[in-house]
């Protein structure tokens, strides 16, 4: 009993749990601050009227009845992270450790590859927000491949890079909020290992306005088909697609929220060394509204976070089964997304221990029987 104890106790140290945090739960004042957080959006903010149609994820419920039994880490592959941000700096991890000033991701964005992925845009900061709005224990790995100096086929470069780091360094899922209208062998190579590997991918379909089901209207990665690839519209706070959203009943999976979503974002001191901007960003940590498939993205990637983290055992291909199946469905979403619906985590995690309980069943019952790309355009999939 003893021996099983210490095992027990040395696995968790293993994967980076203590003790206490071994099925953590968050408290209704928790989930409360959490929802209320200045870096909150309508999309995790549940509507408390019953005469409008509540426009949430229903994170409420849903963190209700999570218990995290393992830390999961999400690779963020985008255009790098504001190490410094109150809100993110304790979720960043780099080689299976806490970041740290000098290490706190991956830089490919630059000739010199490094281990600071300053973001200079924004973007990869709000997307990495949305995620930790949504699961506050998610280990965020920064991975940058994105420079708006950059060239189409430099960023595509960057980005196969990016991707091949992620996949190799092990993570549970790879958010990309980005992409391209044309398709390269070796990023879908690596995708493909991701999927053999157990790697769920978050994609955002794009901001076109377009049907992305046909090859030739096609935004990349989403639009590989990769079992283990979800791929994400957006749609606003009156429960619309957006008009810039890519759609598409055969390559779109679902909508989440995207527009005007507030989050996290780059604070003064990235922009200007004066000490003016230092006090100021020290006292006012900054938030941002910011639109497009990017953020709706970021939103499936948190959910998919929570799932894990309750069944570690579960596939990145029954996971993305799980939120695709349990869509809150929308008559105007038919034709447009393949599952005619948008996220609702909380059925997500319902149905997820539902499929876990049969499981745990079988298990008991068996102890008892006896033996027997050439030209590329990539982009953070954001609205100008």
């Amino acid at each position: 009993m003893v021996f099983k104890c210490r095992v027990s106790h040395l696995l968790l140290l293993l994967l980076g749990l203590s003790l206490s945090s071994w099925g953590k739960s968050y408290s209704a004042q928790e989930i409360d601050q959490l929802i209320q957080s200045q870096y909150a959006s309508w999309g995790i903010q549940p509507l408390k009227t019953k005469t409008v149609k509540d426009p949430s994820i229903q994170l409420e419920k849903a963190l209700k009845i999570f218990k995290m039994n393992r830390p999961v880490t999400v690779a963020v592959v985008d255009t790098g992270i504001d190490y410094s941000h109150p809100f993110l700096q304790e979720s960043l991890y780099f080689k299976n450790k806490k970041a740290t000033p000098s290490e706190f991701g991956m830089d490919f964005s630059l000739k010199k590859v490094t281990t600071r992925p300053h973001d200079e845009h924004g973007h990869g900061t709000h997307v990495a927000g949305i995620i930790r709005s949504i699961f506050p224990d998610v280990r965020i790995l920064p991975v940058k491949y994105f420079s708006p100096k950059a060239s189409g086929q430099q960023n595509l470069a960057a980005t196969i890079k990016a991707l091949r780091y992620a996949v190799e360094a092990n993570v549970d899922i790879i958010n990309y909020s980005g992409g391209g209208p044309e398709a390269s062998s070796q990023e879908k190579e690596i995708l493909e290992l991701a999927r053999k590997k157990g790697i769920l991918v978050v994609a955002a379909a794009g901001n076109d306005g377009k049907n992305i089901d046909s090859n030739k209207e096609g935004y990349y990665p989403a639009s590989y088909r990769l079992s283990n690839i979800i791929s994400v519209g957006s749609y606003n706070p009156q429960v619309r697609l957006l008009n810039s959203s890519n759609w598409g009943d055969q390559t779109v999976d679902l909508a989440a929220p995207g527009y005007r979503i507030n989050s996290a974002f780059i604070q003064p001191k990235q922009k200007t060394n004066s000490e003016i901007a230092n006090a100021l960003a020290a006292t006012s940590p900054v938030s941002e509204m910011m639109t497009g498939t990017s953020q709706a993205t970021a939103f499936v990637t948190g959910a998919a976070a929570l799932i894990k983290s309750m069944y570690p055992h579960y596939s990145a291909e029954k996971i993305k089964s799980i939120i695709v199946e349990t869509v809150e469905k929308e008559k105007q979403f038919e034709g447009k997304v393949a599952s005619a619906g948008r996220l609702d985590i909380s059925k997500a995690l319902l149905k997820a221990k539902e499929l876990q309980e049969p499981t745990q069943k079988q298990k008991k019952k068996k102890i008892t029987q006896p033996k027997q790309r050439s030209k590329s355009s990539r982009q953070v999939a954001r609205d100008q």
